[in-house]
């Protein structure tokens, strides 16, 4: 491959780790946002190390990987979970500044437990993520390049939906339900490749159409957007 096809898919790939991935940047920033601001950045740090790494492992180890289905399944149910305590068995109303302390004490004695979840996470997602970068080229360190530039990308969007959540907190309710909905899709996901693979019975599979997820996750982000920039004016 020369240079000028080599830089076009690594742009291509960059693009489609953006698009792919704003659900994933959702992710970190509700995981991340109950730690003490100060631990935010190191906890995201942590995780972009530990991105590269599986990220890595996963391309170089991409036809065992996309085996391993029950990775995509328990981490959509990991999703799933995390968005329905949110929106519906969370107490209502804002927290007092004394309970907010509380809470940030808690999740910083549970600090690695977070790092360790967002790698976790961050696992479910890459097996999504081989399946349609390998299709662009097999070239490992063009993939490997422009998943790298992905990552930095997706922390960088997380730290910055922190704040924006942090000066209008409704947001965390649409960044909730975008990480439910990203949690369905792995679901699926894994159901789908543990049907073909484990069970033999491919029509039992249930595959979210790329298209179909990306519409509902837009609809979400904006419909969800302008209630909570209404409401928190």
């Amino acid at each position: 491959m020369d240079f000028g096809s080599a830089l076009i898919a690594i742009l291509v790939i960059v693009a489609l780790e953006a698009v792919l991935s704003v659900d994933n940047a959702m992710v970190l920033a509700v995981m991340v946002r109950p730690l003490p601001e100060h631990l935010r950045s190191r906890a995201l740090l942590y995780g972009i190390i530990g991105a590269y790494v599986l990220r890595g492992l996963a391309l170089l180890f991409a036809t065992i990987i996309i085996q391993i289905w029950w990775i995509q399944l328990l981490g959509g149910l990991y999703l799933v979970y995390l968005a329905a305590n949110h929106l519906f068995w969370s107490k209502p109303g804002e927290a007092t500044e004394s309970e907010r302390a509380r809470l940030q004490q808690a999740a910083a004695a549970s600090f690695w437990r977070v790092v360790v979840m967002i790698n976790v996470v961050d696992l479910a997602f890459a097996v999504d993520s081989v399946l349609v970068v390998i299709a662009f080229s097999r070239e490992f360190w063009v993939i490997f390049t422009g998943v790298a530039i992905g990552i930095l990308l997706i922390r960088l969007a997380a730290g910055i939906m922190v704040t924006i959540i942090e000066r209008y907190p409704r947001l965390e309710s649409v960044a909730y339900a975008v990480v439910g909905w990203a949690g369905l899709k792995l679901m699926l996901e894994g159901w789908g490749h543990g049907s073909e693979v484990w069970l033999h019975r491919p029509e039992l599979a249930l595959h979210l159409p790329q298209s179909f997820f990306l519409s509902v996750t837009f609809a979400i982000l904006v419909l969800g957007s302008l209630w909570a920039f209404r409401r928190s004016s």
